[in-house]
């Protein structure tokens, strides 16, 4: 059982891991090794997660879910397979953790006077820079 929040907890039977050949440098190990895991999660058919959660991970993580609905993510940031997989699901639980994660309110502030009057005597001090340059030059005969 695999524990994304206090309220959601996902069964390790719902998730398939496959390995495959990493990329990258690694010498002889890289070519001959399957290090690279790669899990596969149905969002659209898994009985753990209610429909609103569904349609919120369908929509926030809409760029690793294909058109079946399966979330893939890779790992193959080590040398070994098992600790790319733990890797994987620490991986898996944040990125489900943040997109079920309520957006924070935004507090409304309001701009300080201070900051207005800066604002505005950059704005004439900009203005009289380029007055100053349509200026006409007096030529004295």
């Amino acid at each position: 059982m695999i524990v994304v929040t206090p309220q959601l907890s996902i069964p390790e039977q719902e998730l398939r891991f496959r390995a495959s050949r990493s990329s990258g440098p690694g010498g002889q190990n890289v070519n001959k090794v399957n290090t690279r895991v790669t899990l596969h999660f149905d969002v659209r058919r898994s009985p753990s997660l209610t429909a609103w959660q569904k349609s919120v991970i369908g929509r926030k993580l809409q760029t690793r879910i294909n058109k079946e609905g399966v979330l893939y993510l890779h790992a193959q940031r080590a040398a070994s397979q098992a600790l790319n997989r733990a890797d994987l699901v620490d991986k898996f639980c944040r990125l489900l953790h943040e997109a079920l994660a309520p957006r924070k309110v935004r507090k409304e502030t309001r701009v300080s006077q201070r900051s207005i009057e800066k604002r505005l005597d950059q704005k004439k001090q900009r203005g009289r820079v380029k007055q100053l340059r349509h200026q006409p030059i007096q030529v004295d005969d």
